[in-house]
């Protein structure tokens, strides 16, 4: 099989609604493009949601970590390469390469999938799928990024609150899993994205959150930079974890 056909490349423009009052790309619309990449690449070779869809499996966001040198600004050209770096029989490491209009490496990013069945919401064996032809598309690219660590926040100090609404929810009947991502960039003070920006962002899926949810955002301050942050549903379940760093 060739490099081309393992390897996903998709350009995108920093549209006006896409940018934040900086002018640069959001993290969150970042996160989606992201994401999107995923299911085309996935899709083009046969193991996207729609064709699991038909086997009742679906495939689930368990980790994601972002680093950044730099955001693409408005009107900008971009593009996002992706490529699975293992395939385990219950999950799957995606990364991805942000690029920008010289095609020069400005970011990258680290993923880990797992499909469920749609029944009983647990792991499915991915090694059964198509035969195992996933493995076929393993490709051996620089990732220079940690992989997603453990976060554990220990100081549970209570920063904000949200009960979920009608754009928190996806296609899936959840929570969004980029939504979470902008109620967590929401916790911190607008100064902060005007003297800094964000150098690593890092989020781990633990639980699935539904319409009418009340999510509490505890949020820690590790070092100058770095925060940890652990969302729970209902005063229970924790259903993110979350480590942001600036820079």
């Amino acid at each position: 099989m060739t490099e081309e056909n393992k390897i996903g490349t998709y350009s995108f423009v920093a549209e006006p609604f896409h940018v934040d009052f900086t002018g640069r790309l959001t993290m969150g619309v970042l996160g989606n493009h992201l994401l999107n990449c995923a299911g085309f690449h996935a899709t083009e070779r046969g193991f996207g949601i729609a064709t699991l869809n038909e086997s009742n499996y679906t495939w689930v966001l368990s980790r994601l970590a972002i680093e950044l040198e730099e955001m693409p600004l408005q009107y900008e050209s971009f593009s996002v390469q992706t490529w699975i770096e293992n395939v385990y029989r219950l999950f799957t490491d995606r990364n991805f390469a942000i690029l920008n209009k010289d095609g020069k490496p400005i970011g990258y990013a680290r993923s880990i999938w797992a499909m469920i069945s749609m029944d009983t919401r647990k792991p499915a064996d991915l090694l059964s799928l198509h035969n195992g032809s996933i493995v076929d598309y393993i490709f051996q690219k620089e990732c220079p990024i940690e992989k997603p660590g453990r976060i554990k926040v220990n100081q549970k100090e209570l920063a904000g609150e949200v009960v979920t609404k009608y754009s928190d929810i996806d296609i899936n009947g959840h929570v969004n899993s980029i939504r979470y991502i902008e109620h967590i960039l929401d916790l911190f003070p607008l100064e902060i994205f005007r003297e800094k920006r964000i150098r690593r962002f890092e989020m781990a899926y633990n639980a699935e959150s539904y319409y009418g949810d009340t999510l509490a955002f505890y949020k820690e301050q590790v070092s100058e930079n770095e925060y940890d942050i652990e969302v729970k549903k209902n005063g229970q379940e924790v259903v993110v974890r979350s480590k942001v760093i600036f820079i």
